[in-house]
């Protein structure tokens, strides 16, 4: 990955571009449904793909912690809803999986992270507040699983600064 494609990516203090994609064949998830709390939006290339079976999995495994800081975890990539429910249930996921598919990319492009020469998403990462802000954003080398730690600490940092529409309330 070049650091131009890294530096597309929107940073935090942006306002996280609203969407809605398909989840299932029939049930989409809007980001502004999510407000209220904090959303992770994790971008990754491909279902299948060896890093990318890796870093779903282990963010499985850190749902907990995930939800115990109020956070919602969404999984977004340019494969279709078939293919998401397929790799979704082979690997025992229990967050979505949304299908930025048709037009292809739209969502990563919004958020400056779609590989118009590859025909798919970097791996990047981005916490939303509960205002839908973004507070933190990180792209990944392709071959490079980012972990959770990042994560972790974007979510605590929100709960110890009150975003400006907790300050406003």
């Amino acid at each position: 990955m070049s650091e131009h494609n890294a530096s597309k990516a929107l940073s935090a203090g942006t306002r996280a571009p609203a969407f809605s994609l398909h989840s299932t064949p029939d049930q989409t998830v809007a980001l502004e449904d999510l407000q209220g709390a904090p959303v992770i939006l994790a971008f990754y290339p491909a279902d299948w793909s060896p890093v990318c079976g890796d870093q779903m999995v282990l963010y499985n495994a850190a749902l907990a912690a995930f939800h115990a800081r109020g956070a919602q975890l969404l999984g977004i990539s340019v494969d279709g809803v078939w293919c998401h429910a397929a790799f979704a249930a082979a690997r025992n996921l229990h967050f979505p999986l949304l299908a930025d598919f048709e037009p292809k990319g739209e969502v990563a492009r919004r958020y400056g992270v779609y590989r118009d020469a590859d025909g798919i998403t970097e791996r990047a990462l981005f916490v939303i507040d509960a205002g839908g802000v973004i507070r933190w954003s990180y792209v990944s080398p392709l071959g490079i699983n980012p972990g959770a730690d990042g994560i972790l600490d974007a979510l605590d940092a929100i709960a110890a600064v009150p975003s400006l529409q907790e300050i406003n309330a």
